[in-house]
């Protein structure tokens, strides 16, 4: 059974998630809170597994909320599910560990699935989203801001590893990597643990950060090329 909690300062929006996701046979909803507070006092309580957060909420945003949430209780997984497709808010809850970014268009069979895959680990965001998660690696691969990681890591790599870092660099989820490597979801999440450990990187933004810093994005294609 996964716990949810639904955080969303508009009580229409709470209601609705809360009847339609209580409907599903895998899913509890443990409670529907209206703000950023709420939430940190619901998630002590409930412990829930999922949270669906709004970005504007009063008192307490879905951005820090989100930090908040994620430096004391990491294993609890987040979707921001917004209206907002601004760029600050999209990088801003991806960098402070939000595991999905969807918007409110999504359809009720597509906020289902979500809430299971981020469950078993996997990233969701919006197609829309995704396009300007990629950007804003660019943009960040050009600035000043660089990951590093030691070359006697980085050369310890296999083939299909590379293969997985050239696909997060390009803003694949672990769905698509799989569909694309004809491998299994489970095996590329394995692939990526594995790589952030090579690697010493936290996470995957890190790792799809130092993919376009290095070049590395290119490499799947320069392969296929020859």
């Amino acid at each position: 059974m996964i716990k949810i909690l639904i955080a969303d300062d508009q009580e229409l929006i709470r209601q609705s998630l809360s009847i339609i996701l209580g409907n599903e046979p895998d899913f509890e909803v443990t409670d529907t809170v209206a703000n950023g507070v709420e939430v940190v006092r619901s998630v002590r309580k409930n412990k829930p597994d999922v949270i669906l957060m709004d970005i504007r909420m009063p008192e307490m945003d879905g951005v820090v909320c989100t930090q908040i949430i994620k430096e004391n209780y990491p294993n609890i997984k987040i979707i921001i599910l917004t209206t907002f497709d601004d760029d600050e808010y999209v990088f801003n809850a991806l960098k402070n560990g939000a595991s999905g970014y969807l918007l409110k268009g999504v359809s009720m069979k597509e906020l289902s699935e979500a809430v299971r895959k981020v469950h078993e680990g996997t990233a969701m965001i919006n197609g829309d989203i995704a396009s300007k998660v990629v950007k804003l690696f660019s943009k960040m691969a050009q600035s000043n801001i660089t990951i590093q990681v030691d070359e006697k890591n980085a050369g310890g790599l296999k083939e299909t590893e590379w293969k997985i870092i050239a696909l997060v660099g390009s803003g694949f989820s672990n769905k698509e990597i799989a569909a694309k490597m004809n491998l299994s979801e489970g095996t590329v999440r394995n692939g990526l643990s594995v790589i952030l450990s090579k690697l010493a990187l936290r996470d995957r933004t890190q790792l799809a950060i130092w993919a376009v810093q290095t070049g590395a994005v290119n490499r799947i294609f320069e392969d296929e090329e020859g």
